[in-house]
Formats: C-alpha cells, structure tokens, sequence
C-alpha cells in the first residue's frame, strides 16, 4: 500500500496565465518544483494524476536530498510507473501545471512517450475523443478502482492488560480466572496470566487479552467480570498498547 500524505492543494490556473516550472532539467528548474510541492501531495487532486506522471517523465531523475519534496513525490510517483496508464486525469503540457509567473521552458519532449504510436488513452483539450479510446480509459479507471476497493481494510486491536482483585485472601483464585476466561465474545482473545500480590496476603489476577476495537470495549468486560461478584472484588486496566 503506498503511503499518501494529505495537504490543501491549489487549483491548477487557466491557460491564460503564464505558468510552468521553467526547465525541470535544470537546478533552478527543480527548485521551482521542490517549493511548489512543499504544500502539496500531486501537482493537482488528491490521488496520482497524469500530471504528476507528466513532471515525473520530464526529470532526469531522482532529485537531490535537499530537494525534499520533490524528491518525495518522484519516488512515490515512480511507484505507479508500470500502472501510469490508469492513472486519472488528463496529461497535457507541462505549460498547464506549476506555479504562477514562470514560463515552462523544459521543452515538448516531457510529455512524448514511446507509447507515442499507441492509442491514447486520454486524449487531449484540443482533439476529440474517438468512441474506442473513451471505452478503454473508463475501462482502466473502473479497475483502478476496483483494485483499490478490494485492499482488506486495517482491523484496528489493542492489547490490554488487565487487574482482577478478590475480596480477600480466601478466595478461590482458580475459580476466579475460570469465571474470567469463561467470558467470550467476537474480538476477544485471552491470554497468559499470572497471580500479583497486592498486600496482606492478597493477589489479584493479571491477565492479558487482545481485543478488535470495533468489538469489544473496555466497559463491556468490566461488567461482566464484576457481575462474578462471589469472586471479584474490582477491575482495573494495568496496561494499554495499540497493535
């Protein structure tokens, strides 16, 4: 899964105004992009368009360490290079992304490709899109996106420890962990445990479970660990760790 990071991101400008990262194969060049990604995830949106594949074909290469953000967005951009036909978006000239007030001046070769000779797959402003190409791109962008919905969602656990005190020194210890491990639920997971004296004679029941957040709360336990009130005196989290 690649990590995204989430920033506000400025609307590409129109046509009419003068915009571009000047040479994107020169250092200056590569500045003007590093310090128009600092704010930003993709040159434009909120997903890897064909902008970013765009800037990604016009490089050399991997930018220097202290270029950051570009650096950053070339290697995450790289990552969908075998995929970039299905990627959203539009590609056209570098002169219709970037910042304002500077002329794109790395030249027409940024956005050719050895797929030249291929059906394009999204067109262009200036030229109408056939029947077989539009099929096709909605073709690919439906299993982009269903590639996307099939990825098992994060099943979110916790590992909780937990204190069980008795009410005093005679209490059936054996049976109170039996009352406890008898509670079960989906989510639930009970693991090792052990006897901790507390004082007086006393020990209470530490015992370890892990729990599927969305199933099980903490407040159900106590409740029905305490309602074995023959054996149980109080229960308390001891430890808490996110998995």
């Amino acid at each position: 899964m690649h990590p995204l990071l989430f920033f506000h991101c400025c609307p590409v400008l129109g046509a009419s105004n003068a915009i571009g990262f000047g040479d994107l194969k020169s250092p200056a060049g590569l500045q003007v992009l590093n310090d128009y990604l600092a704010d930003k995830s993709y040159i434009e949106g909120y997903m890897p368009p064909q902008a970013d594949m765009a800037v990604f074909e016009a490089v050399s290469g991997p930018q220097p360490a202290n270029l950051y953000h570009a650096l950053r967005s070339y290697n995450h951009i790289k990552s969908y290079e075998k995929e970039k036909a299905s990627l959203p978006g539009v590609k056209i000239a570098l002169g219709k992304y970037g910042p304002a007030n500077v002329e794109d001046t790395t030249g027409s070769g940024a956005t050719d490709s050895k797929d030249d000779d291929d059906i394009d797959l999204f067109g262009s402003d200036d030229e109408e899109e056939s029947e077989e190409a539009k099929r096709l791109r909605e073709e690919r962008f439906a299993q982009y996106e269903s590639k996307k919905a099939k990825k098992p969602a994060l099943v979110a656990k916790s590992s909780i420890l937990l204190g069980v005190k008795p009410w005093d020194n005679e209490t059936d210890m054996a049976k109170l962990e039996e009352c406890v491990r008898s509670i079960q639920a989906d989510g639930l997971v009970w693991g090792s445990s052990k006897l901790v004296p507390v004082g007086y004679g006393i020990k209470k029941l530490q015992i370890q479970r892990i729990v599927e957040d969305d199933k099980v709360g903490t407040d159900m336990l106590e409740e029905r660990i305490t309602a074995f009130e023959d054996y149980v005196k109080s229960m308390d989290v001891a430890a808490f760790n996110k998995i």
